[in-house]
């Protein structure tokens, strides 16, 4: 059921009445961030906000993150929207007036906006409660960006108890300001963090034959894993193997006995992603035993992949156009990259869209996780008034 053209006006017009409060939430956090599974001082400073605004705690076992609840003055179904609140671990370069406080920690991926958005929507709601059919529930999730991720604790909460559906939002720095990005079906990647441990013999430079060298184990090590892709994946499906790190060796001199490695595989096929992991160990045990070495692996954090509910990107479309006329919609391409927020598209019908907040004139077209982001304030606008609409709709029967 789109808004009409009553309703249309009047989502603007609140989303707009919102902005300037969404600016300055967005610039608080945005100068006090902080990293994942530490955001206490922004779980401190959402909950005291949604509080003013009408909306009821509920209760979790966690010591950071939030669920909030709106309830409407009458009976329905419970839509939720979700907002990841953690920062990373990036010094800020940017040179704004409102950059971070915090040496060594930056909100480079956007969840700054996405809390500010997040807080608009509640605050739009919450002025129509008395004419809502049904509940909002708000989940501002900790730690999208360290895992194992916030997304899985959340929902043991209750994050999605009688959630019809879900909807999230991404910043994204290659759409201009005034559109979205919406893909059905896999827009994202799985995601499995992996440790591979080689355990070698320690022993003097000079006398490697007395040793089992951990390093060059590790090498080969890395070098195998990356033919996985190449010869035993289907090569029509996308995926990706990398190691971000390495660690291991006290000195020059010294054979190095222990190395680590922390990769990540990505994948578009939920059989290829199953498949991965076993394939790395496989490969990297065979290598370290060819070596003499012994391989210990450990698994990080596996996320599905994020695939988009057809019906649910339909209500983001028609609102959104409804709202800001056609021509507005870009359709995203895949992306390897992985988002926690697929966690709950394994539960209920959902999706998460691009907001475009690139704008060349500010300088808002650096990519995520770079110490230059900057993000168009004004796309906030926007991202308000598609959820809003969109909530709107689904609490009017529109999901089915």
């Amino acid at each position: 059921m789109t808004c009409s053209e009553q309703d249309r006006e009047w989502i603007i017009q609140r989303s707009r009445r919102w902005y300037g409060r969404e600016v300055s939430w967005r610039r608080h956090f945005h100068q006090y961030p902080e990293l994942s599974f530490h955001e206490f001082k922004t779980t401190a400073f959402l909950t005291k906000t949604v509080r003013k605004l009408g909306l009821k705690i509920l209760p979790i076992k966690m010591k950071t993150g939030l669920l909030a609840e709106l309830a409407g003055a009458y009976s329905g179904p419970t839509v939720a929207v979700r907002t990841d609140i953690d920062a990373l671990p990036i010094t800020e370069q940017t040179g704004l007036e409102f950059r971070s406080r915090i040496e060594g920690c930056m909100h480079a991926c956007g969840h700054d906006m996405h809390m500010a958005v997040t807080l608009g929507v509640a605050a739009v709601l919450a002025e129509m409660k008395n004419k809502l059919q049904g509940k909002v529930r708000f989940i501002f999730q900790p730690a999208e960006e360290m895992p194992p991720g916030g997304a899985r604790p959340m929902i043991e909460n209750g994050a999605l108890k009688s959630v019809v559906m879900i909807f999230g939002l991404h910043v994204d720095p290659h759409i201009t300001t005034g559109k979205i990005g919406l893909r059905d079906g896999a827009s994202m990647a799985s995601v499995t963090d992996f440790d591979l441990i080689i355990h070698g013999k320690g022993g003097h430079a000079a006398r490697p034959h007395l040793a089992v060298d951990a390093i060059v184990t590790a090498g080969d090590v890395i070098n195998s894993v990356q033919k996985v892709i190449s010869r035993e994946t289907d090569p029509v499906l996308p995926a990706a193997i990398t190691f971000g790190t390495i660690e291991g060796g006290t000195a020059r001199n010294s054979i190095a006995e222990r190395v680590i490695l922390k990769g990540t595989a990505r994948a578009f096929s939920a059989q290829i992603a199953k498949a991965l992991p076993k394939l790395v160990k496989r490969t990297a045990s065979s290598v370290c035993r060819a070596h003499g070495a012994r391989l210990e692996m450990s698994i990080i954090a596996d996320y599905p992949v994020l695939k988009n509910n057809p019906i649910a990107n339909h209500i983001l479309k028609r609102n959104f156009e409804v709202l800001f006329g056609r021509g507005v919609i870009v359709e995203t391409p895949p992306v390897l990259g992985g988002e926690d927020f697929s966690c709950y598209l394994e539960k209920v019908p959902g999706a998460m869209f691009r907001l475009g907040v690139m704008n060349k004139k500010i300088k808002a077209y650096k990519p995520w996780h770079s110490p230059l982001f900057i993000a168009d304030d004004r796309a906030m606008i926007y991202g308000t008034a598609v959820i809003v609409a969109a909530v709107l709709d689904c609490l009017g029967g529109g999901y089915k």
